[in-house]
């Protein structure tokens, strides 16, 4: 029995939670460096002197926990693994610049596939002006592992942390949520209904929105580019890729505070509604919103004096606002009950 079968005292995964296993983990280290302004605990790492400042951050996902290559084409795989990572570039308010590309891969893949792959990072690469400058690639023994590094910058004095929103503060999202993780579900559905009888063939033809949701996000660059145009700097933002509830929830440990969201001013695409009704009577779509994840929209707060200049900014949705600290963090039903907000934690997608 290997120690990692069997520990005297040992603790699984899921018994800490997301936040706990982050601090857990990274307690301890020190900065000795003066360039370095921001370490763990956001959407990326903020270093450099002066009024720029350099954004870095990693991404990885994994073959059979990320995705599934039943359903994933390649292309869509290397274009999603870029629009996450500079998904996190923006989700500090800041523009990415290049991008390095690893890659683990077992032999079961051949040149052209990772051809292809690469068709797909180039693609995502050349709609955001963002350059590939490096990267490795790696054996693996079985399928594969890609890690994305994003490099970016913002001005100094209009980075969004997810450390600052305050009492009374906004909260908007962009887009609309759950989409993704509906597209998600229909993809499992039919993979399973094509392991039970291979000879079918499956009909998306309806499905096109959620399912490139999930295939192939985009990052929200545009919304980054309109609030600068309103002149606002959100004073906390960080990207939804676990869940609502989930990001909700980081914005208010870090920010040491409350939050109450309403469940009538959540964004739900009617395709996420519909997919939730054909299949089970009692899936909710906010549910899908608030614990799906993979959307890549922006959530983020504002000052209250900044209510007229994004109220009616295309695809932005104020959704509730911040309370003070030892407040819960609830989302408020139609019937004016409230429901905590609880964070997933470790979701195998």
């Amino acid at each position: 029995m290997s120690t990692l079968e069997y520990q005297e005292g040992r603790t699984e995964l899921d018994d800490l939670g997301e936040f706990a296993l982050i601090e857990r983990l990274t307690e301890g280290f020190e900065t000795y460096n003066k360039t370095t302004c921001k370490g763990v605990g956001d959407d990326c790492a903020v270093i450099g002197e002066g009024n720029v400042k350099t954004l870095v951050t990693v991404n990885t996902m994994a073959e059979g926990v990320h995705f599934d290559m039943m359903y994933t084409p390649l292309k869509h795989l290397g274009y999603k693994s870029v629009a996450s990572s500079l998904s996190n570039i923006a989700a500090m308010n800041g523009k990415a610049r290049q991008i390095e590309v690893s890659i683990a891969v077992s032999n079961r893949y051949s040149v052209e596939a990772l051809e292809e792959l690469y068709a797909g990072i180039r693609l995502c690469c050349n709609r955001y002006d963002v350059d590939l400058v490096g990267g490795s690639t790696v054996s693996s023994r079985s399928g594969m592992v890609l890690t994305v590094t994003a490099i970016g910058e913002v001005q100094d004095n209009k980075i969004s942390y997810r450390s600052g929103a305050k009492l009374h503060d906004l909260i908007c999202v962009s887009g609309d949520l759950g989409s993704a993780y509906s597209g998600l579900l229909i993809l499992e559905r039919e993979k399973v209904t094509y392991q039970a009888n291979p000879n079918f063939q499956p009909d998306l033809d309806s499905y096109d929105y959620v399912l490139e949701r999930f295939l192939k996000p985009e990052p929200r660059l545009d919304i980054i580019a309109m609030l600068a145009e309103k002149d606002v700097v959100p004073t906390s933002m960080i990207d939804v890729a676990d869940g609502l509830a989930s990001e909700l929830l980081h914005i208010c440990h870090s920010s040491h505070c409350g939050c109450e969201v309403y469940e009538e001013k959540i964004p739900i695409d009617y395709q996420t509604t519909r997919v939730c009704t054909e299949l089970s009577r009692n899936m909710l779509p906010v549910s899908n919103a608030l614990n799906g994840g993979g959307d890549y929209e922006l959530l983020f707060t504002i000052d209250q004096k900044d209510y007229d200049k994004i109220k009616d900014m295309d695809g932005v949705h104020i959704i509730g606002h911040i309370t003070e600290e030892g407040s819960p963090a609830v989302m408020v039903t139609p019937q004016n009950s409230t429901i905590t907000l609880v964070a997933q934690g470790f979701r195998e997608n």
